[in-house]
């Protein structure tokens, strides 16, 4: 599957820069956006979650946290990801200025509908943001002809559907579980992830350690058809014999898969280490859903490890790596960034063990995970809230 290149900084001569720089490009605002929603969310569902009634949404307080993470959080990374990306893979120019000032405020006036408005009014808000960002980067790749990245548009489209569906179940306008809803997105997700990591993850080791990856398009193509249909069965609820058996085969491939990265060497390196860990938290996923298809042991820490561990461990390495890279600065990490990578994979065991290991400890540890989620969050605010809103250092557009 031929898909999303994010090409390194390279040395090019000055260019003027956007004048305002933080609508300079797609990744600018959603990051800053994201990051800000990691940041102050989670905070305030664990104060309404602990009977602190701080927040009254649209939904169900349970159910507006799980929307908002997947739906909010991880699809405006992902949205300023592709609008990026986009730019890389067709040559053509993605919104910015105004266009993308007005794509980031749907988004913004999604979350604020959320919480001010009825149901009704709040859910048309939230749901246009997905098909407004897809026929804008469908635009562009439909001038360039860029015909093998047609699919991701087919993605948004899903991803579309599913927070219709969401809401639609929320709400009781249709007989739907809007938490299945939330599961399909995951899966989704994860699945764009491992697609994505197989793509970046192998060629940044080999360019910066000077390692040789072991590849095979066959095992590629394996692995990630295995993960998606375990990942599809999963969410849809479906145990037994079947998903036990395809989980434990994507298992298999996963490993062989990851190994042939090169992992070893990146423990020196953290914009490289975050990344392999980030993604070896989906083998330890799938063998969840193994174990729990073959003995019917509660699957209560498989969300947590895709969404906590793979989801937003490959967001917090890819939003640091693209605004160095694509603000014109080394791709180095320095405190901020590893004091950000500690505390999300300090987050992912918190949200897990307790779960799995002292039940007793579920919500302590729920609330000392998600205190080191949002602080991870913050710590990048602290250091990329700059990088972000200023033009690029060696003066090229972007």
């Amino acid at each position: 599957m031929a898909l999303i290149f994010l090409e390194e900084p390279r040395p090019a001569r000055a260019a003027p820069a956007h004048r305002v720089a933080v609508l300079a490009l797609g990744f600018r605002p959603f990051y800053l956006l994201a990051a800000l929603l990691a940041a102050l969310y989670v905070p305030l569902w664990l104060l309404s979650y602990s009977g602190v009634a701080v927040l009254a949404p649209a939904l169900p307080v349970l159910l507006w946290h799980a929307h908002e993470m997947v739906f909010g959080f991880a699809c405006a990374v992902i949205v300023g990801f592709l609008l990026t990306a986009g730019q890389s893979w067709t040559g053509l120019a993605t919104p910015k200025g105004w266009p993308l000032a007005g794509m980031a405020g749907l988004w913004l006036a999604g979350r604020v509908a959320l919480l001010v408005l009825p149901a009704a009014p709040a859910a048309v808000i939230d749901v246009a943001f997905l098909p407004v960002c897809a026929i804008a980067l469908g635009r562009v790749l439909w001038r360039a002809r860029s015909r093998r990245n047609y699919f991701i548009l087919a993605i948004l489209a899903v991803l579309s559907l599913a927070n219709l569906g969401f809401h639609a179940g929320a709400n009781a306008w249709l007989g739907i579980s809007p938490l299945v809803c939330a599961h399909v997105a995951v899966a989704l997700i994860s699945t764009l992830a491992t697609v994505i990591a197989g793509r970046i993850i192998p060629g940044f080791t080999a360019n910066a350690l000077k390692t040789v990856p072991r590849r095979s398009e066959t095992v590629d193509r394996l692995a990630i058809g295995a993960t998606a249909a375990a990942l599809l069965l999963w969410a849809l609820g479906v145990t037994g014999v079947l998903t036990g058996c395809v989980a434990g085969f994507a298992v298999l491939l996963q490993i062989w898969r990851s190994l042939g990265w090169r992992p070893g060497p990146t423990w020196r390196v953290p914009l490289l280490w975050i990344l392999h860990l980030s993604h070896a938290w989906l083998p330890v996923a799938l063998l969840g859903i193994a174990v729990h298809a073959f003995s019917g042991l509660a699957d209560v820490f498989v969300l947590h490890l895709l969404t906590v561990g793979v989801i937003s461990g490959l967001i917090l390495a890819m939003i640091t790596r693209t605004a160095l890279g694509h603000t014109g600065r080394l791709l180095r990490a320095g405190p901020f960034e590893i004091t950000a990578y500690v505390l999300l994979e300090i987050a992912v065991l918190l949200r897990v063990l307790p779960a799995l290991l002292t039940p007793q400890w579920y919500l302590a540890g729920l609330v000392l995970a998600g205190t080191a989620w949002s602080a991870a969050f913050i710590v990048y605010l602290l250091r990329y809230v700059p990088i972000l809103l200023l033009p690029r250092v060696d003066g090229r557009p972007g």
